[in-house]
């Protein structure tokens, strides 16, 4: 996608990605909310060749920045000029005719495109389903189905933010379906007569063998497609659920065998990222006969102390618990577990649904690079919405098209082989010199700082100058990731140490 230097986030930062946006209601030309939300997803090409052939802001006064609800803020017109001059013209294809290279299948079943939203508040009602089908997810992992009572805590969510306030981690406390599993039937029973196309995964939790038994024939009964079985969730109250389970292979192993027992559609067994590793409890869940694993649910946190009523967040009456983090932060330790299991031959040709952090078809790519057959998304939902889907599949379905990947089954996998869990089969004889381009760079001596309080002091900085000092660099590329100007990149000259 040759767009992304081009245009992003940082060229909207005070977007506010609104409802129903004023800017698109004034314009009478085009839609601006949805270009924005295209480049805020990492969709420039899209948000470009989506533009009529003429740039019709050229001659228009910008009604859309006075409508905005930041008005003044976001230089609407400037960035729709962008992506006509800038963009536009770089796009190496045109927008593919249909998504049938997002068709695939979760342990056999089809699926239209790989994106489920995953067991949480997201799907956990008839109406909310219903709405994410219409908006084009291919299926849904409902809400965690238990039989014991279900009293959740007020408030049970805070984040930690970024600079432009958009949620980088996000903490819950909540639990699972306050719903009776008979109302949970009938939601199922309604929502597979309405959709029969859409993918219901079922997540059930059990309290003993007998439980994840009943459950799992219950739902198979009622509709569902497959089941998932909650080993992972960090915030149950009582003992011996939950992550609980996940944590101990011969308690996975019991209760994937017990669920086995009383269905005969796919099940996947939701394991926990607080283990140190995650293929003891995977192989233990084949050995109960799972026919995939989902991973990650969110991981045990602590998210801030308030500095003036030293309680943690969020705070519930002066009190607070560890919670489930999840968000883009959490991303790198999915990937990190994903890749685990993706390259555990005990695994292999089991079906592996993944999650933790994905908002971007970018993040799915990466998920679906290292094993990942099916993608499962809550967090980014919570703070985008439904709506998010059509990048996912707008985004994924150019870079096929663009790449020709006939279809996304055919990289599942495909980036397995460039990771190693040691570091001892990395080159060490060379060193990889970062390259600086003059006309970028606007002379703020961010990579001097780094350099030389953080790295090798091998940048000097004259006259508002970085320059390097090869004799000193050793390649470790500091200054490539501070710069905010993307002015120092890592493709440099590669020599070999002297």
């Amino acid at each position: 996608m040759l767009s992304s230097g081009i245009i992003k986030r940082a060229d909207m930062i005070s977007c506010a990605l609104c409802s129903d946006a004023p800017c698109s209601a004034k314009c009478p030309h085009l839609d601006p909310a949805g270009a924005l939300r295209h480049i805020w997803f990492d969709n420039a090409d899209v948000a470009a060749l989506e533009l009529p052939a003429d740039n019709l802001c050229l001659s228009c006064d910008a009604p859309c920045e006075k409508a905005c609800v930041r008005a003044g803020r976001v230089p609407i017109k400037h960035i729709i000029s962008k992506l006509h001059t800038e963009v536009r013209e770089r796009a190496e294809i045109p927008l593919p005719e249909d998504e049938l290279r997002l068709s695939c299948d979760l342990c056999g079943i089809p699926l239209e495109n790989p994106f489920l939203l995953s067991s949480s508040v997201v799907a956990s009602t008839y109406d909310m389903c219903a709405r994410a089908f219409e908006a084009g997810w291919a299926g849904a992992c409902f809400k965690t189905i238990c039989s014991f009572d279900i009293h959740e805590a007020s408030p049970r969510f805070s984040a930690i933010t970024g600079d432009n306030g958009s949620i980088i981690g996000f903490k819950n406390i909540e639990q699972l379906s306050d719903h009776s599993v008979a109302e949970n039937m009938e939601i199922f029973r309604r929502l597979k007569k309405k959709y029969p196309s859409k993918f219901i995964l079922a997540s059930i939790m059990g309290q003993d063998e007998g439980e994840w038994e009943e459950l799992a024939g219950l739902c198979e009964k009622n509709g569902a497609d497959a089941v998932e079985l909650n080993f992972s969730c960090p915030n149950m109250q009582e003992d011996g659920l939950g992550s609980d389970i996940g944590q101990i292979p011969e308690l996975v192993e019991k209760y994937t065998r017990a669920a086995k027992s009383g269905t005969r559609i796919p099940v996947l067994a939701k394991l926990t990222p607080n283990v140190a590793a995650m293929s003891p409890a995977a192989e233990a869940a084949v050995r109960g006969g799972a026919d995939g694993i989902a991973a990650i649910n969110t991981i045990k946190s602590v998210t801030g102390v308030s500095p003036f009523t030293y309680v943690s967040a969020p705070a519930v009456k002066g009190k607070s618990a560890v919670g489930g983090y999840s968000g883009n932060a959490v991303k790198p330790i999915a990937l990190r577990f994903i890749s685990e299991l993706g390259q555990n031959k005990k695994l292999k040709g089991l079906h592996i649904s993944g999650m933790g952090g994905i908002e971007t078809w970018r993040d799915a790519l990466e998920f679906i690079l290292l094993g990942s057959g099916s993608i499962q998304v809550t967090t980014a939902v919570m703070q985008y919405g439904y709506r998010i889907i059509d990048d996912l599949k707008l985004g994924l379905n150019y870079y096929l098209a663009q790449f020709g990947i006939k279809n996304v089954r055919d990289i599942v996998g495909a980036g397995l082989g460039s990771i190693s869990d040691t570091t001892d089969v990395l080159e060490r004889d060379t060193v990889l010199f970062p390259r600086f381009d003059k006309e970028k760079c606007i002379g703020c001596g961010r990579c001097f700082i780094s350099c030389m309080d953080g790295g090798h002091q091998a940048i000097s900085f004259e006259n508002r100058v970085p320059k390097l000092d090869g004799s000193k660099c050793v390649g470790c590329h500091l200054c490539v990731l501070v710069c905010p100007e993307e002015a120092v990149s890592g493709v440099g000259n590669r020599i070999k140490r002297g």
